[in-house]
């Protein structure tokens, strides 16, 4: 067998994932909601026009570095790469005037700003004036989400292009390119990769191209070739280089907001297979439990409330308890506490209080009925509390009276809900307003 190239094996000038970066739109793997034949992108690209500027916002490894350079390349324009981590406003100048030099020439600059989201209001700002007047097209990527992160004058002047992470398709065809491509791959090297292990390497990369690459340039560079000098790369190989899938999550960013959204629309949904997977997903990305156990509390009454109220029980129990044990123990409550209360009929009819609210805005300051305010002040002069009936001294419990001011006395916010211990709640409620109480004046004669 011919001897294996070390240039190849040991120390390459460039990793994988580099060398193997798209040089055409014909290479270029997914994103096909914008680079597919007729979409948009494409569309633009071809008539050799590009919009004011763009923000590519997606995962990492979803190919937004490398589509900026190849719109750059494509329109034939002079192409400049910033980081927003290493730059500041003083790069920015120079960009700027090279820019303008090459403007009197006919020339244009594409500038991307990687990590864009991270250029703070005064670096963004510098861009404005330049960017609205076209002589810079600027691209920028970011994995935060533009809305939030971007300040609205430039967002005013940009179109927003979404990446999505790539399939295991994708990924797939990615690999496979690697492993045939001689010139930049690894194709020039005597391998055996089995398909297991490439459609782990593709199910666990999770949509990022750049992560599947390293893991497979990994698994082959630390793998010695056997006796017939073939480079044998199995499942446990990869697995060893790539143990688990990494969560993509930021404690401030959109995963953290989205992974915690899923998590309570599940419990609302009273899908407990799903609620425990959020849950998991929370965890396991080191989510503060307490942020957990928080909305677990919200979602008990605002979600189930009344229907079951040992939903809120369920919730302040786990509450106290990670308060007591932490984690890991504290899993056993959120999980509990979790399966409670996506199995719990649900109920919203605390929105109640919302309503009222919302009336309490639309007539502004009211008085409080003579015979509810206090006694305890000024009673006899000013009549506090006269004529206010005191409910014990009635059958049930119950008299009907006036409680709401005048002018809202008809209205009604609460709207029970019809599942669990609620319609029993509710029935007595509408059964003790149905018969109005004993309206006999009680012979103590209570007011208080």
């Amino acid at each position: 067998m011919p001897k294996q190239s070390s240039s190849l094996l040991f120390a390459p000038p460039q990793p994988l994932a580099a060398r193997l970066r798209p040089r055409t739109l014909a290479e270029f793997v997914g994103q096909e909601h914008l680079v597919g034949e007729g979409r948009i992108l494409r569309r633009a690209l071809r008539a050799g026009r590009l919009f004011a500027s763009m923000i590519f916002w997606g995962p990492p490894g979803s190919g937004k570095t490398t589509l900026a350079r190849l719109a750059a390349e494509a329109l034939e324009c002079r192409f400049v790469s910033l980081s927003a981590v290493m730059s500041g406003v003083a790069d920015l100048r120079r960009v700027v005037d090279e820019a303008r030099r090459l403007q009197t020439a006919g020339g244009r600059t594409v500038v991307l700003i990687d990590e864009i989201h991270r250029f703070n209001k005064a670096q963004q700002d510098a861009l404005l004036p330049h960017v609205e007047e076209g002589l810079l097209t600027l691209i920028g990527a970011t994995t935060e989400n533009p809305y939030f992160e971007i300040i609205g004058p430039l967002l005013s002047r940009a179109k927003i292009f979404v990446f999505h992470p790539l399939s295991e398709a994708d990924l797939l065809a990615i690999l496979e390119r690697a492993l045939s491509s001689r010139d930049l791959g690894l194709g020039g090297l005597n391998l055996r990769v089995t398909p297991e292990a490439l459609a782990y390497m593709a199910r666990m990369a999770g949509g990022d191209a750049r992560r599947a690459l390293n893991t497979l340039e990994l698994a082959v560079l630390s793998t010695d070739p056997d006796a017939q000098g073939v480079i044998a790369t199995d499942l446990d190989t990869v697995r060893e280089c790539l143990p688990r899938r990494d969560l993509l999550y930021d404690k401030r960013g959109d995963a953290h907001y989205d992974t915690l959204s899923a998590f309570i629309k599940s419990v609302r949904g009273s899908d407990v297979d799903a609620a425990l997977y959020w849950l998991a997903r929370l965890v396991t990305a080191g989510e503060d439990p307490r942020l957990i156990v928080r909305r677990l509390l919200i979602l008990a009454a605002e979600d189930i409330g009344l229907a079951d109220p040992q939903g809120l029980v369920q919730a302040a129990a786990a509450a106290r308890a990670l308060e007591w044990v932490g984690l890991p123990e504290a899993e056993y409550h959120l999980a509990q506490a979790t399966i409670y209360l996506a199995l719990a009929p649900k109920s919203n009819s605390t929105q109640a209080y919302f309503r009222a609210k919302a009336a309490l805005q639309e007539t502004g300051r009211t008085q409080v009925p003579t015979h509810l305010q206090d006694p305890s002040r000024d009673g006899p002069a000013l009549g506090h509390g006269r004529g206010y009936r005191y409910p014990h001294d009635f059958p049930e419990h119950y008299v009907d009276q006036q409680y709401l001011p005048d002018g809202l006395e008809d209205r009604s916010f609460y709207e029970p809900g019809p599942e669990g211990a609620e319609p029993a709640l509710a029935a007595r409620w509408r059964e003790l307003r149905k018969k109005g109480g004993d309206s006999t004046p009680p012979a103590s004669g209570q007011e208080a």
